[in-house]
């Protein structure tokens, strides 16, 4: 059995076509490989603390997260937009099953070295996998969202990227990141041209020029440590262009490539 991990950022969720959702359906009723679904939901976040008047900021494309912006998250990202997830493929003849990463000790964290500046921001050391082959098992697509826990039952606020690489490394799978643009893109004479592979040192020198910055550094970082860890194959897609999961596990050139400096050509 192949994993798919496919992390879907929650600006590119409000948005994404049924053909997207019918995409997933497809690859696992095929067979081949199996798909779970890892989601954010920062939009919805900001407009629910805005209208709190619970103050927000981010550090390095990470949300800084006290008690009161993590009951917020929590509520939005396990509620709100993981049912709007498995509703969508429902919708598509298909059947998910929602979980947060507190669930079953799914996601197991601890704070992140800048929890000083962070506050209840975690990052994932242990994934329950036995919890995801269950689900699978029962011939539903895991849908998770990305709250951790740690031993004494505190709740962390992962940031949806790293969780999906963690979840990618456990289980030796894929790792997509689902994009609305066709990869990473570089400019050139004033003309933005997408990337087809790129290497660990490359990403290293567009994070330090700033070609990479914001959102996008959490993602490509995450992405090069689970190449160093297990994770086969890390790409971004564009989840807004017809069939390109499809054509991305059929094997064709699309998005992003990821790799170790030892892979690339």
């Amino acid at each position: 059995m192949k994993y798919l991990v496919i992390k879907c950022g929650g600006s590119v969720l409000e948005n994404l076509p049924r053909s997207f959702y019918e995409d997933i359906v497809q690859m696992q009723q095929a067979g081949e490989w199996t798909p779970v679904l890892v989601h954010g939901g920062g939009p919805l976040i900001n407009q629910l603390l805005k209208s709190l008047n619970i103050e927000t900021k981010f550090i390095n494309g990470l949300r800084v997260t006290n008690h009161d912006v993590l009951d917020i998250v929590e509520m939005v990202l396990s509620g709100m937009v993981n049912k709007q997830v498995v509703r969508n493929i429902a919708e598509v003849q298909g059947s998910a099953f929602g979980i947060s990463g507190v669930d079953g000790n799914l996601l197991k964290a601890v704070p992140t070295s800048d929890a000083q500046t962070l506050g209840f921001v975690g990052e994932v050391v242990e994934v329950n996998q036995t919890v995801i082959e269950g689900i699978v098992k029962q011939g539903y697509i895991p849908v998770i969202s990305p709250i951790g826990i740690d031993s004494t039952g505190q709740r962390y606020n992962i940031n949806g990227d790293i969780a999906a690489s963690a979840i990618a490394k456990s289980l030796g799978a894929n790792l997509c990141f689902i994009s609305d643009i066709p990869g990473i893109l570089v400019e050139k004479n004033g003309v933005k041209t997408k990337v087809d592979k790129v290497s660990k040192a490359i990403i290293e020198e567009m994070i330090e020029n700033q070609t990479i910055y914001g959102g996008m550094i959490p993602k490509v970082k995450a992405a090069i440590d689970g190449l160093v860890h297990n994770i086969r194959e890390v790409a971004i897609i564009n989840g807004f262009e017809k069939s390109s999961l499809l054509d991305y596990v059929n094997g064709k050139q699309i998005g992003t490539k990821i790799v170790l400096e030892e892979e690339i050509a």
